[in-house]
This record gives C-alpha cells, sequence and structure tokens, in this order.
C-alpha cells in the first residue's frame, strides 16, 4: 500500500468516527435522531468515502505545492 493510499484511509476513518461523535453529541445534548441506527452508520460510510477521496485526490496537489 502506498504512503498515499494509507494516508486517504486514515482521513477516511477520521472523517467517519469524527461524523459518528457528532451524531452522538446531537442525541446527548439535543434531541434524539429519529433514524434508524443502519442508516446513521450508512451515512458515516458515505462521509468516509467521500473524505478518503477527497484526501487521496488533493494530497498529490498540496505536495507538489510544498504545503505538506
Amino acid at each position: 500500500m502506498t504512503p498515499r493510499t494509507k494516508s486517504a484511509l486514515l482521513w477516511g476513518a477520521v472523517g467517519l468516527l469524527a461524523f459518528l461523535a457528532a451524531v452522538q453529541g446531537y442525541q446527548l445534548l439535543v434531541a434524539p435522531v429519529p433514524v434508524s441506527i443502519p442508516a446513521i452508520g450508512a451515512v458515516a460510510v458515505g462521509v468516509g468515502l467521500l473524505t478518503a477521496g477527497v484526501a487521496y485526490a488533493t494530497e498529490h496537489r498540496l505536495r507538489t505545492k510544498g504545503r505538506t
């Protein structure tokens, strides 16, 4: 696995966990979310995949500009 791929997957995991933490915080502080747990999980996986994709696509651009 290339370092770029590993980095993107790790950023995807960060995005997934951040979304789940935000949902849990909302449920604790505001009100229960009227959505099922599998639906929240599916959205969390989508957020993780989107985050990983964006990280993979933009890391090369940032590295060529010397920002990482």
